[in-house]
């Protein structure tokens, strides 16, 4: 199994989850090799929760990484990204692979390009 999937998976256990109780971990893998994991971190003010994903990415972005191979996501039953997970994926990582894993192993790898087809991003607000 890839280091990718294994800190994702490792992930989960750092998540902060007490109203859903669906744990998410995830791991981003920079175009340099480092691996940068996230967890969901959940608010009583729902609206405010971030993802594990965004997490991820956005710990990767503040270490001064912008270039990405690939990310994984982990939940108890193999969940696939939120649509907000998926525009940040496509606009700050581009068409990377996605490993979707459940709580113990790869189940899907595909791209992000699968998830959100005909996306959204800078080129249409010129």
């Amino acid at each position: 199994m890839e280091d990718i999937v294994k800190i994702a998976i490792l992930m989960r256990r750092r998540a902060f989850a007490p109203y859903s109780n669906y744990r998410v971990g995830a791991a981003v893998k920079t175009k340099t090799g480092e691996i940068i994991g996230g967890c969901n971190i959940e608010s009583s003010s729902y609206g405010l929760t971030c993802c594990a994903e965004r997490v991820a990415i956005y710990n990767a972005i503040s270490k001064g990484f912008n270039q990405f191979n690939s990310i994984a996501v982990s939940t108890k039953n193999a969940g696939y990204p939120c649509g907000a997970c998926r525009q940040v994926i496509w606009e700050l990582c581009e068409d990377i692979i996605i490993y979707i894993c459940n709580s113990k192993t790869l189940v899907k790898e595909l791209k992000s390009s699968d998830l959100l087809p005909n996306p959204f991003n800078k080129s249409f607000l010129k």
